[in-house]
């Protein structure tokens, strides 16, 4: 079947099982948008806002399904409004495909209207990418983009295509054998190679490391986000209650664990728990299970479980050694280790190590105790919502101090159901994330806790939410400045608050009913607690602005270039 190259998209889009793509439609991309349009009943297009806010939503679709989400733009601003969400999916190991048009070939690099060299610009924050010069390979190219994105550590993948490759026809065939693609991959690219198959580590390695584990006296699991992205949450689970072990996560592993078990110590790092922090550096054993030992996590290196064996298993050898020097490592995909290890963990009782962490877990910032009557406490704000929402529902933020009081206090029990950015802390990333999370999971609520700094950055996507009516509930944390970053000017700077107050509007109320969204008001617990119930319960769009005081910090802290026990408690 000869057709065009715009109708081979689809068509490759359909083969992989995309029901859903976001994007923005432009000059260079109209004969894929045509194409769309007469395939509307195969794949539903998300029109968003903007195109970094269908980046997000493309992101968001992945983190909470776990598949690969799909991005469309056209050339140059088009696509260079993708880099931003391009480098957050990169940096937190989420898989993505953007699909972006150029100019014609003939064009390229004569400085045309709308041309970017956007394989260029993108090459270090994707996985892979692709300019697609002639329709013959334009096939084979988006089956190998979805293959790439998704294997061993997922991340992001670009494909570009010059407009008259869009054009052009090619004799299609329908895909019969995936496996022959990845053959392809693997003969072209070594690199490609080992990322699309991780080593598998022998028996006598899994059997060393079982007993590494055994033998510890003051173990901790220190999780990362690729419990997630692995869906080893299970095993996480059973490993700990087998050999008895606690487990401090990562920001980005909140959610691998439930919150409620005992074993559970909190967020570790900068804004970590003090138990969680002082168990990491007080262990004989640190297993790190799907962790990249971001400096958010270990601070000063140094200083970071000095005194303890590290042992680390992770599906990229990159990361091996690569922040912290470890005594021990497997490589591979860490649910498939686990499944391996856990027949030869043997039943384990840590309670002297417990009492002794149970100490740690007492001493926590009094800040967070009570509610004040003319401001609504950020503790007080997470747990309100999780006894309303349930443990079900997608919890979306943005960056900044309402996020780290989302990790540091939301109970949540279920994986996948906290989505935010880590690597890259994307201020604007929520909304979109939040809406990509609705479109993949309809049946399931979403609620969404942004920061009033970083809300302004992506606020214009509630022209999305509500042109498709979606029940998802925004509360904007209100505190009238850019709260990290004031803490920071209030520690570190002399109480020089430059650029940091944001003492003018909008009224986020008048703003969410001018896009026919409901908007409330709450100034204290009381009326956030009602308000925030009528709002879930509505199942409506909706737009909550919630006071917290300006100067309420975000504690524990650790400062920069300190040891991850030396925490600032009180401000």
């Amino acid at each position: 079947m000869k057709i065009s190259g715009s109708r081979v998209v689809i068509e490759c889009l359909v083969e992989q099982g995309v029901d859903t793509v976001f994007g923005y439609p432009g000059g260079a991309i109209l004969n894929v948008y045509d194409e769309l349009y007469k395939n509307s009943d195969r794949i539903r297009h998300i029109l968003t806002a903007h195109e970094q806010g269908a980046s997000h939503a493309a992101d968001g679709y992945a983190r909470s399904t776990g598949k690969v989400g799909v991005v469309f733009a056209t050339s140059g601003p088009g696509a260079t409004n993708l880099v931003t969400g391009i480098a957050t999916a990169y940096m937190d190991s989420s898989p993505i495909v953007a699909i972006t048009c150029n100019v014609p070939t003939t064009l390229l690099g004569k400085d045309s209207f709308q041309e970017i060299d956007i394989t260029g610009v993108t090459m270090p924050i994707t996985k892979h990418n692709y300019i697609v010069r002639n329709v013959e390979e334009l096939a084979d190219v988006i089956r190998e983009a979805f293959i790439i994105a998704k294997s061993g550590r997922p991340g992001p993948v670009l494909i570009d295509i010059p407009k008259e490759v869009t054009a052009n026809e090619v004799e299609f065939e329908p895909l019969k054998n995936p496996d022959e693609i990845e053959k392809r991959i693997q003969e072209r690219n070594i690199h490609l190679k080992r990322s699309l198959n991780p080593p598998s580590p022998s028996d006598e390695e899994i059997k060393k490391a079982a007993d590494i584990i055994n033998n510890a006296k003051r173990p901790v699991i220190y999780a990362g986000g690729g419990i997630i992205i692995g869906n080893a949450s299970e095993e996480l689970l059973a490993l700990a209650q087998t050999s008895d072990i606690p487990v401090s996560e990562s920001m980005m592993a909140r959610s691998a664990f439930p919150s409620s078990n005992s074993l559970n110590l909190g967020m570790v790092g900068m804004h970590g728990t003090k138990a969680s922090n002082m168990a990491v550096t007080e262990s004989d054993l640190v297993l790190a299970l799907g962790s990249r030992f971001s400096d958010r996590v270990i601070s000063n290196p140094k200083h970071f479980a000095e005194n303890s064996q590290v042992f680390h298993i992770d599906i990229d050898a990159a990361e091996i050694n690569k922040n912290i020097p470890v005594s021990g490592k497997l490589i591979g995909n860490v649910k498939d280790i686990l499944k391996r290890l856990l027949p030869l963990i043997k039943k384990a009782d840590h309670s002297e190590w417990k009492n002794r962490i149970a100490e740690w877990k007492k001493d926590y910032p009094k800040i967070y105790d009570d509610n004040p009557a003319d401001s609504i406490n950020p503790k007080f704000l997470c747990e309100c919502i999780h006894k309303i929402a349930g443990d079900d529902t997608f919890i979306t933020t943005e960056v900044g101090e309402h996020q780290l009081w989302t990790a540091q206090h939301y109970p949540f029990e279920k994986p996948r159901t906290f989505i935010t950015s880590g690597g890259l802390g994307t201020m604007g990333f929520g909304t979109g994330a939040a809406m990509g999370i609705q479109f993949a999971n309809p049946k399931a609520r979403v609620v969404h806790i942004a920061g009033d700094g970083s809300f302004r950055m992506n606020c214009n996507e509630l022209a999305t939410i509500s042109h498709y009516n979606l029940p998802l509930v925004i509360v904007v944390v209100n505190n009238g400045t850019l709260g990290n970053v004031r803490l920071w000017q209030k520690a570190f700077y002399g109480e020089r608050y430059s650029a940091t107050t944001l003492d003018f509007g909008p009224d986020w109320v008048k703003l969410a009913a001018a896009y026919g969204i409901d908007g409330y008001k709450a100034n204290n617990a009381a009326e956030f607690e009602k308000v925030f119930a009528e709002a879930f319960k509505s199942g409506k769009p909706a737009v909550i602005d919630a006071k917290v005081d300006i100067d309420v910090p975000v504690l524990p802290m650790v400062p920069g270039g300190r040891a991850i026990y030396d925490q600032i408690m009180d401000l």
